[in-house]
């Protein structure tokens, strides 16, 4: 594999795919027979688990067998069991062996390890395998050049459990399967071990300074579109040792890297004088971003990352950053298992049928229903049975199906189950935030580069942090009009005519909202590459976090 082009290697990667692909088209013809054959396939496999015995996985013969044994799940119910996982334990929630184990948080905190083995990994790889496909036909394009995968910045030295596991993946291509994932790290213009760069500012650095090197760039794949923005914004202050670095071979991050990372980069960066010279030209021929990026990377088409929910507010800011460039979906991919992919008609997201079994819980605690059962308009609350050991395990994601192709949903994340703050009953949710905050600023024709809600316990009221270049007279205008947003839940506006909620306060961020957000949230144990935009967000003390302070008592509404 030494030497192989981007060209080849892209195309190995798409015919490896092919074969999954036209057996995901053929089952969204059979949803209904397709997911029953999934759950038999995890059934069967895990007869011999300890889970499978205790819940008599032999004699389960239909969907409704299989509900009746089996109740569904929270993380919780399978702490124990993975702890035993972690210490050594075998055959614990699977037959096959656990190889890894994941962290993931969600949107507020890591406190889940989620155990990985090789039928997992085949389930993501029967998600991925048709997603592939379909980028490179609906973008052929991508066919001629590399590609920056996401890489999660190492907060830890790598770690293991007292059972000798390995916790956490490297990169993104650690989902794929073995013969992919070495074709697709013949395509990284960022090798995965920039992670281990120590701290943020020499990871944005270097990863920065493998992009720039990249000419043939062609697909950016993220998770956060936040986490692309702020890379972006990097760009200017490094400027000069970037160049530098690239004409010189060298390395020159704002921290000393470890010896041994250091060699290895160092053997990945040859001097290139004549790239350096077109760097430094695409800086000097303009001051816009996007202008910029068009001459840095002119064959890059496509950036992949979340749009759905509160990440669909970075958007405008993004083709900004990136013009001429499709933004694209993501569907709904968690550490657990794969909800949905963008697949259908112009890359709308298509339920990953073949990957886990899926029952939905409608809104109002009705009874779970398939996938072959979803009604147009609704919105559901996910649940899993996957390869992975996780059975009817409540996910928390909620979907909204707008529209079918054939049998098959559509599905749009809307955001999570959980998002609701309660302090004094009050009963705040991440939907109704996101909407009386969209209204706030649309009545302000104010674009800001970061928005969060939470409660401030020294204020005893909720807070907007917002980032923006506006007057404070024109952010105190949002403030007024997000407290009359809010005010329109009847549980919200009962507390503030309690007394027990204060009013709004306002606080301009000075300095990089996302920026800091990201980095508390590395700090409490999450990697950024799974910190997701909230609106509304449940953990107070947020004025410590970032710089700037609220404005004066006439703020207040």
């Amino acid at each position: 594999m030494i030497g192989i082009s981007p060209a080849i290697a892209n195309r190995l990667w798409l015919l490896s795919a092919l074969p999954e692909e036209l057996r995901f088209r053929r089952a969204l013809r059979h949803v209904s027979g397709c997911q029953w054959g999934v759950l038999k396939e995890i059934l069967a496999r895990n007869i011999a688990s300890d889970f499978g015995r205790r819940h008599r996985f032999d004699s389960i013969g239909s969907v409704a067998d299989f509900r009746g044994r089996v109740p569904l799940s929270d993380y919780e119910d399978y702490r124990q069991a993975v702890e035993g996982i972690a210490a050594g334990g075998r055959g614990v929630l699977t037959a096959a062996p656990v190889t890894l184990l994941e962290p993931t948080g969600g949107s507020t905190a890591a406190a889940k390890l989620i155990p990985y083995g090789a039928p997992l990994r085949a389930e993501f790889q029967r998600a991925i395998a048709p997603w592939i496909v379909d980028l490179y036909r609906r973008h052929p394009a991508l066919l001629r050049g590399r590609s920056y995968w996401s890489i999660s910045p190492a907060a830890r030295e790598e770690a293991r459990t007292a059972g000798g596991l390995p916790v956490g993946f490297e990169d993104d291509t650690a989902y794929l399967g073995r013969g992919e994932r070495l074709l697709a790290r013949q395509l990284l213009a960022v090798p995965s071990a920039v992670s281990r760069a120590g701290t943020m500012e020499s990871f944005w650095y270097l990863t920065l300074l493998f992009l720039l090197r990249a000419s043939d760039l062609s697909l950016i794949s993220v998770w956060n579109p936040t986490f692309l923005l702020i890379l972006a914004g990097r760009l200017d202050r490094h400027r000069e040792a970037l160049v530098e670095d690239i004409a010189a071979g060298t390395l020159s991050p704002p921290d000393p890297l470890d010896a041994s990372l250091a060699g290895e980069l160092r053997a990945l960066t040859p001097p290139d004088p004549a790239r350096a010279a077109r760097v430094e030209e695409a800086f000097r021929a303009s001051s816009d971003p996007g202008e910029r990026h068009l001459l840095l990377w002119p064959r890059l088409s496509v950036v992949s990352c979340w749009t759905d929910a509160h990440a669909g507010t970075f958007l405008p800011a993004l083709r900004r950053v990136f013009p001429r460039v499709a933004i694209e979906g993501k569907g709904l991919l968690a550490t657990e298992g794969v909800v949905s992919i963008p697949v259908g008609p112009g890359g709308a997201p298509l339920p990953a049928l073949r990957s886990h079994f899926f029952e939905f819980l409608p809104e109002g605690g009705r009874e779970p229903r398939l996938l072959h059962e979803l009604s147009a308009g609704e919105v559901y609350s996910v649940v899993l049975t996957t390869g992975g050991g996780l059975y009817r395990y409540r996910l928390r994601d909620r979907v909204e199906v707008t529209g079918h192709l054939g049998e098959a949903p559509l599905l749009r994340f809307v955001g999570k189950e959980e998002g609701i703050v309660d302090r004094f009953g009050e009963k705040l949710g991440e939907a109704h935030v996101r909407s009386a905050l969209a209204a706030a600023l649309q009545g302000e024709a104010l674009e800001a580069a970061f928005t969060m809600v939470a409660f401030e316990e020294g204020e005893s009221a909720y807070a907007l942090f917002i980032e923006a270049a506006a007057p404070e007279e024109t952010l105190r205008r949002v403030g007024a009009s997000l407290e009359e947003g809010l005010r329109g839940n009847f549980h919200y506006r009962y507390c503030r005519d309690l007394g027990q909620l204060g009013p709004l306060r306002v606080f301009p961020i000075q300095g990089e909202g996302m920026s800091d957000f990201l980095a508390a949230c590395q700090a409490r144990g999450q990697r950024p590459g799974e910190v997701k935009p909230v609106a509304l967000h449940g953990t107070p003390g947020w004025s410590r976090v970032f710089a700037g302070r609220f404005l004066g008592p006439e703020s207040r509404v």
